[in-house]
Order: C-alpha cells, then sequence, then structure tokens
C-alpha cells in the first residue's frame, strides 16, 4: 500500500500548520527585534533626569533659584524617578 501525504495521518495536515507556525515565529522574532532597535534598546520611556538636575543646578549657581526653590524642584524632579 503506497502511503501519500493525504492518506489521513497527521502529516497530511500537520506539516503545512507547522510551517505556518514557524514563519509565524520568525515573523514576530522580526517585528520585535525591529522595535526594540526603534527604540534604541530600551523597553520604557525613561526621562533624563540627570540633564534636568544638572540644569537646575546651572539656574542655582547663577542665582536664577533661591537654595530653597532649588531644592524643591530637585525633590519634584527626584520622585517623578
Amino acid at each position: 500500500m503506497m502511503h501519500g501525504p493525504w492518506d489521513g495521518s497527521w502529516w497530511g495536515f500537520g506539516m503545512p500548520l507547522l510551517w505556518l507556525l514557524f514563519l509565524a515565529l520568525i515573523v514576530v522574532g522580526v517585528v520585535l527585534l525591529v522595535r526594540s532597535f526603534s527604540r534604541g534598546g530600551r523597553t520604557q520611556h525613561q526621562p533624563d533626569t540627570n540633564g534636568a538636575l544638572q540644569i537646575l543646578a546651572e539656574r542655582l549657581a547663577r542665582g536664577e533659584l533661591d537654595p530653597d526653590e532649588y531644592q524643591q524642584r530637585r525633590r519634584v524632579l527626584l520622585e517623578g524617578r
């Protein structure tokens, strides 16, 4: 008796489904890889508080802020982390 691809075994329907699953996994992997590179490797948006703290310190040094206002704004920036 000859066995073909549609002889009733699971290979008749299983192989095309396995290939589709394999291709879907490849597509999902490529999409995730592209999204990872487009974000610069970051998974979440993280604000640049170091730059803001530096600007705040410069404003204090120039006399634009008094020490109390500096401490208040610094606390707000650090709590937002």
